[in-house]
């Protein structure tokens, strides 16, 4: 065989089957279906999750935690890995995302107090603890709180003061 007899024989494009145009093509009356049934009519495809009379298998598995969607994700960063940074340096939220510390998706940054810090830094985050708070500002830096955005539902109208029915004019 050589290379030219490769592809002998095969149709590149093949004519789709035209089914349910009468006896004569040979493809008509129950136009490849079988005989009567759910699967024979047309438009009436089930949905995959219907398994006939059985249980379905999404009632039978345990149902079981919640998954909160609402919950912040907290990327955080130890006061001993500030140390990579040069001395006076601001180190803003794009700062510790470009060293590699924050690398995982998340809502807000934390700074903790593991670790020592000798140099005087400016840290920008979401929220520190206490001993990263005293470890920075002990060193000469500051602590820049950071606004983060609104994660979650805008809950409106819930807790909505009532009026008072006899109001005094």
């Amino acid at each position: 065989m050589d290379l030219k007899a490769v592809h002998e024989g095969i149709q590149k494009f093949k004519r789709r089957k035209r089914i349910g145009r009468g006896p004569g093509s040979k493809k008509g009356r129950t136009a490849t279906k079988g005989n009567k049934g759910q699967y024979s009519r047309s438009g009436d495809n089930p949905s995959l999750l219907k398994e006939g009379g059985q249980m379905p298998l999404y009632r039978r598995l345990p149902k079981r935690g919640f998954n909160n969607k609402w919950k912040l994700v907290f990327a955080v960063v130890n006061v001993v890995d500030l140390e990579n940074f040069e001395e006076g340096e601001i180190v803003s939220l794009e700062a510790l995302t470009e060293s590699g510390l924050t690398k995982r998706p998340h809502d807000r940054v934390k700074i903790l107090g593991d670790g020592e810090l000798a140099k005087r830094l400016e840290v920008h985050a979401h929220s520190f603890s206490k001993s990263a708070k005293e470890k920075i500002e002990k060193a000469g830096g500051t602590c820049v709180v950071v606004e983060g955005p609104h994660s979650g539902p805008k809950i409106r109208n819930k807790m909505r003061p009532r009026k008072p029915k006899n109001a005094e004019a």
